[in-house]
C-alpha cells in the first residue's frame, strides 16, 4: 500500500452495515485503511470484523488500547473520515467529548489539526434538533469537512431511510481531496 492511510471510524447507523463497500472503495483509490467502530456499532455487526480485517489488513478497533498494552499496527492516520456520524458523535465530537474511541479520535484529528471528513447520517427529526445544526458549525469552524446537506448527506423523513444508499463515495472524494 501507499503512505496514504485512512482510518475509517463508523457508528451505530444503518449504513454501517455496508462499511464493507467502502473499505473495498478505499483499497482500490490506494489507501491503506484501518476500521473502527462505535461499541454499538460493533454489536451490529461483529459478525462482519474478521472480513474487514481480513480486507483491511488491520484489527478491527473499538476501544482504545490498555496503556502499556503493545501495538496493534495501526500506523499513523493521514485522513480520518467519521461516516456515518450518528447524531450522538456529531454533538459529542463538536463539544470535545470524548464517550467512545471513534470520537476521541476525532476529538484528537481535530487537535492536531490532521484531516478529518464528517458525514453525518441522522433522520429528519435528529436533524431539526436545535444542538446539531449547532455542532455542524462549530466543526465546520475548525477545518472539519462535514458532509451534509446538498453535496453530502441529505436526512430523511425518520423509519425512511435506505442505508444501502448511504453515499460512501463523497466521504472517499473528500478523504482523496484532503491529501
Amino acid at each position: 500500500m501507499s503512505g496514504r492511510v485512512l482510518y475509517l471510524l463508523a457508528c451505530g447507523a444503518p449504513p454501517v452495515r455496508y462499511l464493507e463497500r467502502p473499505v473495498r472503495e478505499a483499497r482500490a483509490r490506494g489507501w491503506d485503511v484501518c476500521v473502527g467502530v462505535t461499541p454499538t456499532a460493533a454489536e451490529w455487526t461483529v459478525d462482519q470484523h474478521a472480513g474487514w480485517e481480513r480486507l483491511a489488513g488491520h484489527p478491527v478497533r473499538v476501544r482504545p488500547r490498555v496503556p502499556g498494552a503493545p501495538a496493534d499496527g495501526w500506523p499513523p492516520a493521514t485522513v480520518t473520515v467519521v461516516a456515518p456520524a450518528t447524531l450522538n458523535t456529531v454533538n459529542a465530537v463538536a463539544l470535545g467529548l470524548t464517550p467512545t474511541w471513534v470520537a476521541a479520535n476525532a476529538c484528537e484529528a481535530i487537535g492536531k489539526r490532521k484531516p478529518l471528513v464528517v458525514m453525518p447520517c441522522v433522520n429528519s427529526a435528529y436533524a431539526t434538533h436545535p444542538q446539531f445544526g449547532r455542532s455542524v458549525e462549530v466543526l465546520r469552524s475548525t477545518g472539519v469537512r462535514v458532509l451534509y446537506g446538498p453535496g453530502g448527506f441529505v436526512p430523511n423523513e425518520p423509519g425512511q431511510g435506505q442505508p444501502e444508499a448511504y453515499p460512501w463515495h463523497l466521504a472517499l472524494d473528500a478523504a482523496d481531496e484532503a491529501v
